[in-house]
Formats: structure tokens, C-alpha cells, sequence
């Protein structure tokens, strides 16, 4: 399975993203889609599984959950807008993640790219930065993998400078 993954696209995405995708086999996007736009552009390059974020609209809310939890190539994920990181979940996420035990746990929001394993929950932290024009960030981001017999392989970061 090839997975791509962004995160608080606010409106806008860019060619080089859907290019960077193009040889997914699912795509997940962490919320703050900013418009439903960029749902159907996403859904042309491969099946999307995402979440609503704390932007997003009565149009996004009908077509996606504030969060979900599935398996992907084997691996139990659970995808939600606004999570935190390990160490500094938010107190809801750190109950899901707890009851649900997933191998991977992705979250956008803070619009700041980071993967780590948290050792306590035995979990692959993975927030893919931010992907649109709004917000602090200098570099718009999104991140790509594969999962193998359930191991996470080649994983590759996309950047695009904002200035550009």
C-alpha cells in the first residue's frame, strides 16, 4: 500500500501535491480541507479517508467524521484534526488511543510536520505539516509511505517553499 498523506490544506492545493501523490493507493487528509474542493481534487488521484477539522463547514462535516479509525495494509490507524503528539495528547485522544490501540496515529492542526514513535502506546506519531497558503508556516508539507506486511517503509516528505 502506498499511502499519502496532508493536512490543513485550507482551500488551496497545489499541482506538485497531487503529483506527489499520484502513485497512492489511498490518501488521508487530517482535517482543515478549508473547501470541498479539494476533496474531489484528491479523490481523482486515489481513494481518500480523512476527517473534518475545526475550519471546515457543514459540506466537509456530512462527507467526513471528526475522527475515524480503520485498518490500512495491515496497520490499525486512527486519523483526527486536533490530536497533540505524544506526551501532549489531547485527554480524548489519549482515551481513543488507549481503547483502539492503533499503529498509527495521525493528526494535523499545528501545522508542523512531525513523525516520532511514542514507546508508551507503541504508536507511529505522524502529523504531515500543513499543506496550504494560511497559517504561520514557511514550507507547505505532506508526507508519503508505504506499508509493507505491516512495516512502514520509504517514507518521503514533499516541501514547497510558501514564498514560491
Amino acid at each position: 500500500m502506498h499511502i499519502g498523506i496532508i493536512s490543513d490544506t485550507h482551500g488551496s492545493l497545489e499541482k506538485k501535491f497531487k503529483d506527489f501523490f499520484l502513485d497512492c493507493n489511498e490518501i488521508w487528509h487530517c482535517g482543515d480541507w478549508g473547501d470541498i474542493s479539494v476533496v474531489n481534487e484528491l479523490k481523482k488521484i486515489a481513494p481518500v479517508r480523512g476527517v473534518y477539522g475545526n475550519i471546515d463547514g457543514m459540506d466537509i462535516r456530512q462527507e467526513f467524521p471528526e475522527y475515524q479509525v480503520f485498518v490500512s495494509g495491515g496497520m490499525r490507524v486512527l486519523l483526527i484534526h486536533i490530536g497533540g503528539y505524544p506526551g501532549k495528547y489531547e485527554s480524548k485522544v489519549r482515551q481513543i488511543i488507549y481503547q483502539q490501540q492503533p499503529n498509527i496515529f495521525a493528526c494535523g492542526h499545528s501545522h508542523i510536520l512531525k513523525v516520532m514513535h511514542d514507546p508508551k502506546y507503541n504508536v507511529l506519531h505522524i502529523n504531515p505539516g500543513a499543506a496550504g497558503n494560511s497559517g504561520f508556516h514557511r514550507v507547505k508539507t505532506a508526507i508519503k509511505f508505504n506499508i509493507d506486511s505491516g512495516n512502514i517503509t520509504d517514507m518521503k516528505i514533499m516541501e514547497i517553499d510558501r514564498k514560491k
